[in-house]
């Protein structure tokens, strides 16, 4: 019984990690039709270059930085209980990865290639799994202390905090960094549109995100016998509540309607297994009317220029899950309780302060020393020829 245990629970953690896996294309072609047709070859090499070196970076260093456990042992003592920390690596590595996916949205159309696969490294090595540690393997005794003073720890089921407001507060420097794209925004005050290079692409990468989201979330419970269909329920529900909102506070719009569902997913992550489907609903609708409006204001009145809104999506969604975990997922609410509000507000700013430091200083020093920005004649050009001489539809010769 022990082996067909540990079996199963290799092969439960194995599809949630290929499901997570396969989300990086959703973040490949959700970026890819967002972009301009002159960047859209680097925006497929960006997602799958960073993956694997985010994989080199938490093999080698974050996981042990995050849960102390490196697998410099022999492959005997790894195949231990099925290799179950193996594919418990290969799990929790997607989720780190996806750090770089957030940010490569942000950076979109004009950043070096090089220097920013250096802060991949950097990020995914030490920045994530810093915060990753404290959240979810007890480091520094800060779970202990808020479950001491306020009667429960900090809350993220499959990681609204953790994984996307990191993600989308260490995007934010980076993007502030790098200046907008030249001519977004005329000394006029004039706002220059540069419209989606294809929607089909942009709703091909939001549905796979969709689809793969409830390996991300279920599969979180990380055994199988801690499995809840209340996560699956909690998130089908949060992902149709931002879907709505978004369609009728972003009029129509087919970006918005296709970004409200994952800001609703990134919402429920913190909270889905202990919150009611009601309010699961809820939460993922407040999420993606919060994206709608927070995108418009970023990109129009503050003239801040995040392609793809990774900021207002991963950042500001992020945190209202988390927050919201402590709300909805309370009894008085018809949760199952086991939550608190102090203990995710405190978290929830530390992560905010860890991702804003550490990205600040790895992006500061980056374009001091390296630069980040690709000159204006290759960003003219694009990032695909620029940086990969081809483009993604090479027009042919007549005599080809």
């Amino acid at each position: 019984m022990e082996a067909l245990k540990s079996g199963s629970d290799v092969l439960f953690i194995l599809l949630g990690a290929i499901m997570v896996l396969a989300m990086h294309a959703g973040f490949a072609f959700l970026e890819l039709g967002t972009v301009r047709k002159k960047n859209q070859v680097n925006a497929l090499v960006k997602i799958i270059t960073d993956f694997a070196v985010s994989t080199i970076a938490y093999f080698f260093v974050g996981y042990s930085v995050a849960y102390g456990i490196n697998f410099f042992s022999g492959a005997e003592t790894l195949m231990q209980k099925n290799g179950f920390e193996l594919t418990k690596f290969f799990f929790l590595l997607t989720f780190a990865a996806a750090i770089p996916a957030i940010v490569s949205g942000g950076i979109a159309e004009r950043a070096k290639f090089n220097p920013q696969l250096i802060a991949t490294f950097l990020i995914v090595g030490f920045v994530y799994p810093f915060f990753e540690g404290i959240a979810w393997n007890q480091a520094f005794g800060i779970q202990a202390w808020l479950k001491a003073t306020f009667g429960e720890e900090f809350h993220d089921f499959a990681g609204s905090v953790v994984v996307h407001a990191m993600g989308g507060w260490i995007a934010l420097p980076a993007v502030l960094l790098l200046g907008a794209r030249h001519g977004r925004y005329t000394k006029e005050g004039r706002i220059s549109a540069h419209p989606p290079s294809s929607i089909p692409f942009l709703a091909l990468g939001a549905w796979i995100l969709m689809v793969g989201w409830f390996g991300f979330n279920v599969m979180s419970a990380q055994t199988l016998d801690k499995v809840s269909g209340l996560v699956a329920l909690n998130s089908l529900m949060a992902m149709v509540g931002g879907t709505l909102v978004a369609l009728v506070v972003g009029k129509n719009d087919p970006g918005f309607v296709h970004n409200g569902p994952l800001a609703g997913l990134v919402a429920v992550c913190a909270g889905s297994d202990v919150m009611h489907p009601m309010g699961a609903l809820v939460v993922g609708g407040v999420a993606g009317g919060l994206f709608v409006v927070m995108f418009t204001l970023t990109q129009n009145r503050w003239k801040i220029d995040d392609v793809l809104g990774v900021w207002p999506l991963h950042g500001l969604c992020g945190a209202w899950g988390g927050l919201a975990a402590g709300i909805f997922g309370s009894k008085a609410l018809g949760g199952a309780g086991g939550v608190a509000f102090m203990p995710q507000l405190i978290m929830t700013c530390l992560a905010i302060t860890v991702a804003l430091t550490g990205s600040y200083i790895v992006y500061r020093a980056l374009k001091a020393v390296l630069g980040l920005r690709l000159d204006q004649e290759q960003e003219y050009d694009g990032a695909d020829l620029s940086i990969h001489k081809i483009t993604a539809t090479p027009e042919r010769e007549p005599n080809w």
